[in-house]
């Protein structure tokens, strides 16, 4: 069998670290994980870390990237049975917010990805989140469902208020009951936002 091109063997190894990575930072947190044993269980060395990710930090991003990229199909999906453009929009923030209940987003992205990636705000998943609810917010407002409200400024509003809500359930002891108190005060929130605020649901 002849060897892999090098590009695919590159690829399958930061496949291998990622998967990796997600198991153990799910798992034992991101600050408990060890290099050595991130690369052992991918059957990596060091090395191969390095070269994919420049550090452990490096691949921290990387594995939230991926998941935060996964987290914005699964919202959009809460949106496709949406009877409009309003209710979709509503509902992608709130599967969203829903999200950290799930214990590898909660560990990974919402707790650990603040705590040494930064602002999550800054990420860039989050800017391509901010771009589909600002192409959102515009169609809305275009049509007469909103109110001419600042377009940019509306998308990063609600961005940041399904983002903060979903950091709020994260690190709440009782995610569970924090929930549907975000989830209503973000609905009523964005509903602001409507022409005719009696259509809010």
């Amino acid at each position: 069998m002849p060897p892999r091109p090098r590009a695919e063997t590159m690829e399958a190894n930061r496949a291998r670290l990622l998967a990796a990575a997600r198991r153990t930072f799910g798992e034992r947190g991101f600050a408990a994980a060890s290099m050595d044993e991130l690369t052992a269980d991918a059957g990596l060395t060091r090395g191969a870390l390095y070269h994919n990710f420049g550090d452990k930090r490096g691949l921290l991003a990387a594995v939230v990237a991926q998941i935060d990229g996964e987290m914005a199909a699964r919202a959009r999906e809460a949106a496709v049975s949406a009877p409009d453009a309003w209710q979709a929009l509503l509902a992608e923030g709130s599967a969203y917010i829903a999200m950290a209940l799930d214990p590898e987003v909660r560990r990974i992205v919402l707790l650990d990805g603040p705590a040494f990636l930064g602002d999550p705000s800054q990420w860039p998943s989050q800017n391509t989140c901010l771009d589909l609810t600002r192409q959102a917010v515009a169609k809305l407002v275009g049509e007469g469902v909103l109110r001419p409200v600042d377009v940019e400024a509306a998308a990063r509003l609600l961005n940041g208020a399904a983002l903060n809500a979903a950091l709020w359930v994260a690190a709440s002891p009782e995610p569970g009951d924090v929930l549907p108190r975000a989830d209503e005060a973000f609905r009523l929130m964005a509903s602001g936002l409507l022409r005719e605020r009696e259509t809010a649901n």
